[in-house]
């Protein structure tokens, strides 16, 4: 099942039918351990809407109320690889390569709720950067409990020239105005995800595509009961939260995103998240 926020209410999409929930509280509905089962009860007593035929849905906006976005580094191999070299000439290519096979994952702070953009809004790239790339996440939603109830996809905007420079500057690699989009839907389910799920990504500029590429899920090192373990160990969510698990994506060196850059980046069976480079 797939849940929209949008501005006109909450819609749930159930086998391609399309109901307006009666609760118009984000932060209310999905904040709840058995989601996926009170969603299922909820379609018993639900109209079915009109645009089930094919009429315009209302606008969708990020699935995201007042929660916070968190994000994992290094959870692939492709990552550490990347984060090595890019960091090599600053002395700090060994931390990466550390972080990879330590107990303990990086975790840090991504974005406020009300600075996360969602599907057709706008990412940016920070003026004092000069080599930016997106990064396709699978992301986790899990409740204020700290139990996992949904996914969506996210894009983890960063500068890489920043935290190339210096580790210590991955905050504002990482954390700025427009630097993290969810959507477009909560996919909400009551089994994990498969480990042959799909992750990939397109960037088309002036309608040619640039970059590709696609990876298994099944290829991230840390499982996500690890990630939020970790996650939960000394803080409390009290709606919920949102973690990025890591990419394992990484564009070549020469690459670096451009202003009017399309970013499509598809997970099935949530959807595709697509962003334009303000």
């Amino acid at each position: 099942m797939k849940l929209y926020r949008t501005l006109h209410g909450i819609l749930l999409e159930k086998e391609n039918q399309y109901y307006r929930l009666h609760e118009s509280d984000w932060d209310t509905v999905v904040n709840r351990d058995e989601l996926h089962d009170w969603l299922i009860t909820q379609t018993e007593s639900l109209l079915l809407l009109p645009f089930n035929d094919g009429s315009p849905m209302p606008e969708v906006v990020a699935p995201i109320g007042t929660q916070e976005v968190w994000a994992s580094g290094v959870t692939y191999f492709r990552s550490r690889e990347a984060r090595m070299e890019e960091s090599e000439k600053a002395g700090g290519g060994s931390f990466y390569d550390r972080v990879y096979s330590a107990e303990r994952p990086e975790l840090f702070f991504k974005s406020n709720a009300w600075r996360v953009v969602g599907g057709s809004g706008e990412v940016r790239i920070r003026k004092d950067s000069g080599w930016d790339v997106p990064e396709p996440e699978l992301t986790l939603f899990a409740t204020s409990s700290g139990k996992l109830v949904g996914y969506t996809i996210g894009n983890d905007m960063s500068s890489r020239s920043i935290e190339g420079e210096n580790p210590l500057y991955l905050p504002q690699a990482k954390s700025y105005d427009g630097s993290a989009a969810l959507g477009p839907c909560l996919y909400v389910t009551a089994e994990p995800l498969s480990p042959e799920t799909e992750i990939s990504i397109a960037i088309i500029r002036k309608g040619e595509e640039v970059f590709g590429n696609t990876v298994l899920l099944s290829q991230m090192k840390r499982k996500p009961d690890e990630l939020l373990g970790f996650l939960f160990r000394e803080m409390a969510f009290p709606t919920g939260v949102y973690l990025m698990t890591g990419t394992g994506i990484i564009p070549p060196s020469e690459f670096t995103l451009k202003s009017g850059d399309k970013i499509y980046i598809t997970i099935e069976p949530i959807g595709t998240l697509v962003n334009t480079v303000g």
